[in-house]
Parts: C-alpha cells; structure tokens; sequence
C-alpha cells in the first residue's frame, strides 16, 4: 500500500527535535512520497536540504504563501523566479489569499496570487492554493485565469457543496486533511458525493492533526487516519483508497 501525503511541511521547526524520525514513521507505515510546500524565501534552504536527505521521497513546490505577502512581496515573487531558473519543481504553491488575520492586504495577495498562478501555466505546473475566509476572492482570480492549462490542488478544503463543485470546475482536485475528522468538520455531510477521483489526501503537518490526535503536532504518519476516515465515507477498501488518491496525485505533480 503506498499512500501519498501531498501537502506536507516537514521543515517546520516544530520537526527540528525528531524529523528524520517522524519520517521513517510515517514510511513506515506507507506514506511514501511527501509534497512539500513553500513558503517564503526564509524557508528555501531548509527545503532543500530535507529534498537532499529524502531524495526518493520528497517533492518540492515553490510559491509566496499569502500570509507572507508583506511590503516586500515583489522580492520575494523575484526569489521564486530565480529559482525557478536553477531547477524544476512539482506545483507552484502554495499560493491563494488568507483574510483570517488581515484583510488589508486583500490587494496585493491578489497580485501574488494571479502573477503565480500566470508562472505556473508558463511552467506547464499545478498550482496548490491556500484560502481562508477567503473563497469569493479566491474564486474570483480563478475566474479570470480559468482554462485548460489551469489546474492543481484546493489545499485543506472546508468548504461547503456548493464551493466543492465550483473548485472543481476550475479544474481542481480537494485537498482533504485532518478535518474530515472533527466532529462538527462538515465535510463528512457531503464529501461522499463527490467522485472519489477528484479527492487527494494531506497532513498539513505540522497543523490541524486528525482526530484522536486534534490539538497536537500533526505529521505525515497520520495520513492514514485520514485514509481510513475516506475509506469509511466511501465504502471502500483502504488499499483502494491508497491506491485512487495517489494516482490522483501523480495525475496532478506528473510523479
């Protein structure tokens, strides 16, 4: 059984104690390939670095996560460029618009956002979007850049029906995480009716861990719980589950 986490940051701090550890946990129990998502320049050498201890098994993105668009976002979407010029990554991300701490900045997360999303269609790549509070904005930009070369991950979805289906219009996959756990998640209400092809599987470790685990560190071994949680939903198999979502990943990153 190979499971795949696709959205995983396994740089945080919070692993500096026990990554190499936490790791080899969760390969051991199956979760084989883990996607890595970017942040902001402060964290590219980090990345790197775990790429270079795990190169089997670590999928690097890059992207300016929205919460990191400060006064200095045109720098740091010059950073993403140049590294885009050393070498390839798997998905531009993660990218999309957070108004959950600050809606002051609505503008310019918007910039950031469609000028990634316009360098991962140059780039043939998916794009792996963050939103919080922030579904009409985010909607709004995929809007204006829908298309055939338009596609990636709704990183973490909470959303409602209504959002599941419009996400996928815009030709994009959910990314179901611990959530699916909670007791008052909401996604166990409908999540079912949605074909299981557009569903991929995520930690979001080192946050929101699954039930029984809510409140601690989250990491990457816990994909399982939220396989079984799938599993459970759609009346399948757990390897089948394993096996569906990580096609669907590879259908997504190429690998």
């Amino acid at each position: 059984m190979i499971l795949t986490d696709t959205h995983t940051h396994l740089y945080s701090k919070d692993f500096d104690s026990d990554r190499e550890e936490a790791i080899n946990k969760a390969i051991e129990n199956g979760i084989s390939r883990f996607f890595i998502p970017a942040i902001d320049s402060s964290h590219t050498t980090s990345m790197y670095a775990l790429e270079t201890q795990f190169p089997d098994n670590v999928f690097l993105m890059m992207g300016l996560h929205p919460t990191s668009v400060k006064g200095d976002f045109e720098k740091e979407l010059l950073h993403i460029e140049e590294q885009f010029k050393k070498r390839s990554f798997y998905a531009v991300g993660e990218i999309g618009i957070d108004l959950y701490w600050d809606r002051t900045l609505l503008k310019d997360q918007q910039i950031a956002f469609k000028r990634q999303i316009q360098l991962a269609k140059a780039k043939n790549l998916p794009i792996v979007i963050h939103c919080r509070d922030a579904f009409d904005e985010v909607f709004e930009v995929l809007e204006s850049e829908k298309g055939d070369d338009l596609f990636g991950i709704f990183h973490c979805f909470t959303g409602n029906k209504e959002q599941a289906l419009k996400a996928l219009s815009y030709n994009m996959k959910l990314g179901i995480g611990g959530v699916v756990t909670f007791k008052n998640g909401g996604l166990d209400k409908f999540l079912a009716e949605t074909p299981i092809e557009h569903i991929v599987l995520e930690t979001d470790s080192p946050y929101l861990a699954p039930a029984p685990y809510r409140g601690k560190r989250n990491e990457s071994a816990y994909i399982q719980i939220i396989a079984e949680k799938i599993a459970a939903l759609y009346e399948l198999d757990l390897e089948e589950v394993a096996a569906i979502t990580t096609k669907n990943s590879k259908d997504i990153f190429g690998v």
